[in-house]
């Protein structure tokens, strides 16, 4: 450890900050799927009760681990609009791709 505590406390940071969007691209590779799946099989880009489920899930969790539900609900919120709008730029897309004779 360096002798300078608010050095070591950054690198943490750093170290945890990397490893979130190392996390957060693996979790945009498997909905960037889901949003393939869904565009393929006609089901809608948004799911009301599966981002409830999700909100209440984490906001226990938050709960659970000292965090504040609120801002991991505002965390979350992000996180499913982004998804939302991959899935309907990928169902967008699918439906501008020429249909094979």
């Amino acid at each position: 450890m360096t002798d300078d505590p608010l050095a070591h406390w950054r690198d943490q940071i750093d170290d945890i900050d990397g490893q979130m969007v190392a996390l957060l691209a693996k979790r945009f590779k498997i909905t960037t799927e889901v949003g393939k799946w869904k565009a393929e099989n006609a089901v809608p880009p948004v799911d009301p009760d599966r981002e409830r489920r999700q909100v209440e899930r984490l906001q226990m969790l938050a709960s659970e681990t000292g965090l504040s539900p609120d801002f991991l609900e505002r965390f979350l919120r992000i996180i499913i609009d982004e998804v939302v709008s991959h899935h309907r730029k990928i169902r967008d897309e699918d439906f501008d791709a020429p249909s094979p004779l």
